[in-house]
């Protein structure tokens, strides 16, 4: 959404703001009818809505009064930031659309809260090189990432979940057919975000493409599959990640063993001393989403094999801080026919 669209002088009347409003419904989708009103100096002084506007034509019965006249001074708004925005009290309040306004109280864009969960300060990398072999033949001629869902790749949603976050810098690590990926996305633009493409000309392993990346802007860096159909909540790992002061949060998900039969607990001299009938138990997975320093990357060298495993096991060797994030949600990792099928099918319902 072009913001010049949402500006409106105080000196404008409100049949002019009647139809700059009813122009904006052709122009973009926005949740909800709004202008912002600037001085002379485009300042912000009050917003308005289409409701604000047919409210006082009933009451003045006047087409020309000033829109200054009848906007709402006391609006909500945020100073732009590139930093960790909490939205939930805007949420709460049912809020629609957040004006993010600079020093000068000047328009610098609009947060449609009908689409944005948070502003999490994060780049990403997406990992989308691998071949997918246990998915041939579907992706003989099509890679793993791109096959559909829905009716859109499977990496779109990963990537409209992330733009529902705030994350606007993506990399993705392609190989395999990865020129389909970067025809199909381009540089991002058309989402409003930027894509860079990071091709290995080797396996780098699920880590090692991060450093190709000369430098990330933000101080943490999100990593996760491609193949992931899940709707995990990226700000719950990022606000872990900083409460807990830890170098890396592993996204985890619930697997669950059923063993059928009695299990005898014994000591050395083979007594049993107790047994469980037919237990079932409870591990946690890796779920393939990894957020982490910056600064680790720089300990990944440059063009070689590494898997996040390994930098996971290198950071417990060195005693840092590894936790864990269980998802509340759904996860399905698309890896073999069956989980292809079950995700078409679990897509239907929601």
């Amino acid at each position: 959404m072009d913001v010049n669209n949402l500006i409106i002088s105080q000196e404008r009347t409100l049949i002019e703001a009647l139809d700059q409003l009813n122009r904006i419904l052709y122009i973009d989708s926005i949740s909800r009818l709004i202008l912002f009103v600037v001085d002379s100096s485009q300042k912000v002084v009050g917003s308005v809505t289409d409701g604000d506007v047919r409210r006082a034509l009933v009451k003045h019965q006047n087409i020309n009064l000033r829109v200054g006249d009848i906007c709402n001074p006391d609006f909500l708004f945020e100073h732009e930031t590139n930093g960790f925005l909490d939205l939930s009290y805007y949420h709460k309040k049912d809020i629609k659309i957040l004006p993010m306004l600079d020093t000068h109280k000047q328009l610098v864009r609009i947060i449609d809260l009908d689409k944005i969960k948070s502003q999490l300060p994060l780049e990403c990398m997406i990992m989308a090189g691998g071949r997918g072999k246990r998915l041939s033949p579907l992706t003989d001629e099509v890679p793993k990432p791109m096959l559909p869902l829905g009716g859109k790749p499977i990496i779109e949603h990963n990537i409209d979940r992330l733009i529902s976050f705030g994350i606007k810098k993506i990399y993705i690590s392609v190989k395999y057919l990865g020129e389909q990926i970067q025809e199909y996305f381009g540089d991002g633009s058309s989402k409003g975000i930027s894509i860079e493409y990071i091709w290995e000309d080797k396996p780098l392993g699920t880590a090692g493409a991060l450093a190709l990346v000369n430098e990330f802007s933000t101080e943490h860096v999100l990593l996760m599959n491609s193949d992931l159909f899940t709707n995990v909540d990226f700000e719950e790992m990022y606000l872990k990640l900083i409460n807990e002061k830890a170098d890396m949060v592993v996204a985890s998900t619930e697997y669950k063993v059923d063993v059928p039969y009695a299990i005898l607990e014994d000591h050395n001299n083979q007594q049993v001393k107790a047994f469980k009938e037919k237990p079932s138990y409870i591990y946690h997975s890796n779920a393939g989403i990894y957020m982490l320093s910056k600064q680790i990357i720089q300990t990944i060298p440059k063009q070689e094999f590494c898997d996040i495993t390994d930098v996971m096991q290198h950071l417990i060797s060195q005693q840092k801080k590894l936790i864990h994030s269980p998802i509340i949600g759904y996860w399905i990792d698309i890896g073999k026919p069956i989980d292809y099928k079950q995700a078409q099918e679990f897509i239907k319902h929601l």
